[in-house]
């Protein structure tokens, strides 16, 4: 039998589970759903024990071999001192804690937080839950022994161990990602025990990363140099960076990479190929067609202009008010011209985070593309065309559960480190130029597209 890799990736609706070969040929895959629980307006909740039973399910389909754990990120599971689970976890996509965040900001300083963690303090993040708890929850918070993030909760199950990497730690807003360690002036000023802490290691070493580092690796992004570009229902721009530096104004994520050594900032627009979902929800059919109608207008859509602002935004704005709009409509525009101003103002707002990756130093020549919308050939070429770089697609699109099937490799030995992992198993397979014909419209769009969000801003 085929020696296998396999890597499970903990998701928000559900388990994805893949097996390949160590030259990165896909043997199987599985994947398990489960459901979201929103008790109440903005909270976002899932069952620990539903992680676990469907990665069972995922790796009874699966051939052995060595695991890797990716997962969303920022999840809060509390554990007992038996490792009992004390409460429903509090997922990435939880909004209930803004009075913390702006607590945690207050007791540390918004300068000092960005310079420790890389960030300011979000909604989604894992610190303020925990200030949530304590005032909300205290009969919870007072039984707490452990914390772990969800990949680590199903970790725990599998193989009784308490760990977490540097990339997934990055996102708790408890960890010095500058000494990829956890922050004890943060805990101490937030007077959280460090007990509840499991050891930290490199993603190399325990085979786990949250999902955007595992699937960046993935794709082979594991060294400063090419961008990688996801188009998911999220659109995320990330860079790996040789040395850890935050955008003192926190408008990137700045976080640990997967491999050793390395950093990477990256920017979130929280409605990228959702953007896409929501007008075929709304004008109808199917998301292919109407890529199809959009090709029928040329660039710019004659003046059509789509704002992707449907669930707020985080880059560049971290503004959870932001709203979507479509401005410059006629009497002439139709289904395909609105679907051909969602994808151009996508690819805008990628814009926006890739302006402030440069800022930081990064200068891509080239980007990796992934997720549903890269395998559209149209918006691939207009998101070359706005980025002003050649996107490159690979062989397996299996996302962050490929990506922890390489940690899987190295961890086993298999590979001697996240390079070669990367050397072996992740090959180029279609290159899609910028079109020269369009750059001229699509600067002018841009400088209308960012021009559109202050003005707009005072009717949200």
């Amino acid at each position: 039998m085929t020696e296998s890799l396999v890597g499970i990736d903990v998701g928000t609706s559900g388990v994805k589970g893949v097996a390949i070969s160590p030259r990165g040929e896909v043997l199987a895959t599985a994947e398990e759903a489960y459901p979201l629980s929103t008790p109440q307006p903005g909270w976002s909740e899932q069952d620990p024990e539903h992680w676990w039973r469907a990665a069972q399910a995922c790796l009874a389909r699966l051939p052995d071999g060595p695991i890797g754990y990716s997962g969303q990120m920022h999840g809060l599971v509390t554990l007992d001192a038996e490792e009992r689970v004390l409460r429903p976890a509090i997922l990435w996509n939880d909004q209930r804690t803004a009075a913390e965040c702006a607590e945690i900001e207050e007791r540390i300083g918004l300068a000092r937080l960005v310079e420790l963690t890389g960030n300011r303090a979000l909604t989604g993040f894992t610190a303020p839950k925990l200030l949530w708890l304590r005032k909300h929850e205290p009969d919870v918070y007072a039984r707490i022994a452990h914390i772990l993030l969800p990949k680590d909760y199903v970790r725990l199950r599998l193989e009784g161990e308490h760990a977490i990497d540097a990339a997934d730690a990055s996102g708790t807003l408890l960890f010095d990602v500058a000494r990829r360690r956890w922050s004890d002036e943060v805990l101490d000023a937030l007077e959280l025990p460090r007990a509840w802490l499991p050891p930290v290691s490199e993603s190399t070493e325990i085979a786990g990363a949250g999902d955007q580092a595992a699937g960046a690796l993935g794709v082979g992004i594991d060294a400063p140099g090419p961008l990688s570009v996801a188009l998911g229902t999220s659109g995320v721009v990330f860079g790996v960076l040789p040395a850890y530096r935050a955008d003192p104004e926190a408008r990137l994520h700045t976080f640990c990479h997967a491999v050793p050594g390395t950093w990477h900032a990256m920017g979130v627009m929280l409605s990228a190929a959702g953007s896409l979902r929501w007008l075929r929800d709304v004008v109808g059919g199917e998301e292919h067609t109407l890529v199809d109608e959009a090709e029928a207008w040329p660039a710019g859509a004659e003046g059509a202009l789509f704002l992707p602002y449907l669930t707020g935004e985080r880059t560049p704005h971290a503004d959870p008010g932001a709203r979507a709009a479509f401005i410059g409509l006629t009497i002439r525009n139709d289904r395909g011209a609105l679907a051909r101003a969602v994808l151009e103002g996508v690819a805008y707002g990628l814009r926006d985070s890739l302006l402030l990756l440069r800022e930081l130093g990064f200068a891509p020549t080239t980007g990796r593309v992934s997720g549903g919308g890269a395998r559209s050939r149209l918006w691939t070429e207009i998101v070359a065309t706005v980025l002003g770089i050649p996107l490159e697609r690979t062989a397996v699109d299996e996302g962050a559960a490929f990506g922890a099937a390489l940690l899987a490799g190295v961890r086993s030995g298999r590979f001697a480190n996240a390079h070669e992992a990367v050397a072996e198993c992740v090959r180029v397979t279609r290159r899609v130029e910028p079109n020269p014909t369009w750059t001229p419209v699509y600067e002018e769009g841009y400088e209308r597209f960012r021009a559109a969000y202050p003005a707009l801003r005072p009717l949200t």
